[in-house]
């Protein structure tokens, strides 16, 4: 096992280098994903890059929905033997200083997307509640995750046009997780989960809210099985670095989505909060742009392309243009959606930040009571 700079750091976590993890499972990942906008619907932007170790990959995406088009552009090679090595093709992240602030790069290429932005964190980073999922007797998911809203400044060039990111204006939020998921390299066969998961009886129903407001940040998590069932949840306040308030737990939180008919695409939200000493506090989002990570991203495995998946010996740069603006250029590719919204309190706030939605399978408490299933086409549900 090859030695790396990385193991030159007191960071070991047992007795073995750096490149060798705890786990031999192939699905164990290790991820950025930022996000971008200009606190209107100029354009939303979504960047990520991850390694997989036990895969031998890494992997990057940088993708822009902008005048009705959404360009992607995309990389993967061979991960070495280098993990503090973060370039992928045009596309590098820098840590400039942990847990406040990060560079995202991507340099000109044939597909008209480049751009180079820093961001600062506004808030701490915000460590979630474990992710744990088991399927029979195989635990599938246990992953880890921080939070972290801020401003972006730089540039980003797109269709020819450019656009100077400037922190008074430009925010978003970032994560990084790591960890065993399902959705890494290619899928495995089914198996006994044919019996223990039948694919069509269950489904999955997801949603990730961290909204940026003037002085704090409030992030909601809920997770649903197909019949409505809890199975993680999330709500606090956050305030700016620097504020000497505590974090606020908001309560149980609930939501309330109402789709646009013919589709399972979020045309807006209400969110409250339940339980003893909840939070009064209720939030309606207003969908500005959304960023449909089925198209090109690597985030769902289309038989060629998905994260961690082996591309063969040499470095790969591939560019993904998908015209989205109309209903039915959207039908193949709005699954795992992230929708940049306008959000406006119930005391007449108003912050900015993205919806992350996700409906995989049924889900019946709001009448997706077959894989087929969407909204009605005469009123939304």
């Amino acid at each position: 096992m090859p030695l790396s700079r990385a193991d030159d750091y007191l960071i070991h976590q047992y007795p073995e280098p750096i490149d060798t993890v705890f786990t031999g499972d192939r699905h164990f990942y290790d991820r950025y994903y930022f996000n971008m906008h200009a606190s209107d619907d100029t354009l939303f932007a979504v960047m990520g890059m991850g390694q997989y170790p036990n895969l031998g990959v890494t992997d990057a995406f940088v993708s822009v929905n902008h005048h009705q088009q959404q360009t992607t552009v995309r990389a993967s090679r061979e991960l070495g033997s280098d993990r503090l090595d973060t370039k992928v093709g045009p596309i590098r992240v820098e840590v400039i200083e942990g847990l406040r602030s990060l560079r995202v790069i991507c340099e000109p290429n044939e597909w008209g997307l480049a751009l180079d932005v820093t961001f600062r964190g506004t808030t701490e980073a915000l460590a979630e509640p474990k992710s744990w999922t088991r399927v029979g007797t195989r635990v599938t998911q246990e992953t880890y995750r921080l939070a972290q809203v801020g401003s972006y400044e730089g540039f980003i060039e797109i269709d020819g046009e450019r656009y100077e990111v400037t922190p008074d204006r430009w925010g978003g939020a970032r994560d990084h997780s790591w960890g065993v998921r399902h959705g890494i390299g290619e899928p495995e066969p089914r198996g006994i989960r044919s019996k223990v998961s039948p694919e069509m009886a269950m489904g999955f129903f997801h949603n990730w809210l961290p909204i940026q407001f003037d002085d704090h940040m409030v992030k909601i998590t809920i997770d649903n099985d197909h019949a409505g069932r809890r199975l993680l949840e999330e709500a606090v306040r956050l305030y700016n670095l620097g504020d000497p308030r505590e974090p606020e737990h908001l309560g149980r939180p609930e939501i309330d989505i109402s789709y646009h008919p013919g589709t399972r695409e979020v045309a807006g939200a209400e969110v409250w909060f339940s339980g003893p000493g909840a939070s009064d506090l209720r939030i309606r989002t207003t969908p500005l742009k959304t960023v449909y990570l089925k198209a090109g991203s690597g985030y769902m495995y289309d038989g060629y392309w998905g994260h961690g998946v082996w591309q063969g010996d040499d470095e790969k740069v591939e560019g993904v243009i998908t015209p989205i603006g109309e209903p039915t250029q959207r039908l193949g590719i709005s699954f795992l959606n992230e929708t940049l919204s306008r959000h406006e309190t119930n005391d007449g706030r108003v912050g900015y930040g993205m919806h992350e939605n996700l409906i995989s399978g049924l889900y019946l408490p709001d009448g997706f009571d077959s894989l087929e299933a969407v909204a009605p086409q005469t009123g939304t549900s």
